[in-house]
């Protein structure tokens, strides 16, 4: 087990998590999946053992910082180190700035932006090579009925930006992931994309990510 290189991916259950993890088993690395629901990671586990790969799944919620201190101790106790850290795990609500609940902008807050933060914290002590944020496009400029969105996008690239800075003279890569929307489950539950047949697909993203994935500081995909 610990000759092969370790990837934990947050957000591994569905979406572009699930795509990355398909990627990156491809090598023989071992996956490690994270996310809040056990089931759809077991899932993706399974797909990922059935492609030859293996994989194991932690249950976590990173907007929740004990959660992530479970994580980060399971972590550190069963791999000792891991490889790759790709924080992927985001959430968004979209609308007008009136219409937005403040439970909406705290989960956002919490997950988009506390939790990448204290899931890159927790685990920095213990990866070797490279992590990845996976941030999108709403952070690099500004969209309607994103406002808030937006916000939690920009503090990740700024969270991003000032690691690279703060971990120059180290052999840690940090690179900074920026995509369009793509056709997954994080739109079910919204109306602000009407057509997503015309986005891409989380699969292609995955391997156009993990192609450009050479130690760069960021990856570009519209």
């Amino acid at each position: 087990m610990h000759n092969k290189k370790i990837v934990l991916i947050t957000g591994a259950g569905s979406g572009l998590g699930e795509e990355l993890a398909r990627c990156y088993c491809e090598e023989g690395k071992h996956i490690v999946l994270v996310g809040r629901n056990k089931e759809k990671l077991r899932n993706v586990a399974e797909i990922i053992n059935k492609l030859g790969g293996s994989a194991d799944c932690v249950t976590c919620d990173i907007s929740n910082y004990d959660s992530v201190k479970s994580l980060v101790e399971y972590i550190s106790g069963k791999y000792k180190s891991i490889d790759y850290l790709i924080n992927n795990a985001g959430i968004g609500y979209f609308g007008p700035l009136e219409k937005i609940t403040i439970e909406e902008v705290n989960a956002m807050l919490d997950v988009n932006v506390k939790g990448t933060i204290i899931v890159t914290q927790g685990l920095i002590p213990y990866v070797k090579d490279r992590i990845l944020n996976i941030i999108s496009t709403a952070g690099l400029r500004g969209k309607i009925n994103e406002s808030v969105y937006a916000a939690s996008k920009y503090a990740i690239r700024g969270f991003t930006e000032s690691l690279q800075k703060e971990f120059a003279d180290k052999n840690l890569k940090i690179t900074a992931v920026y995509m369009g929307g793509m056709d997954t489950p994080f739109w079910e539950n919204s109306t602000h994309i009407k057509d997503k047949s015309r986005l891409r697909s989380p699969e292609s993203v995955a391997r156009e990510i993990k192609a450009k994935d050479d130690g760069r500081e960021e990856i570009h995909i519209e």
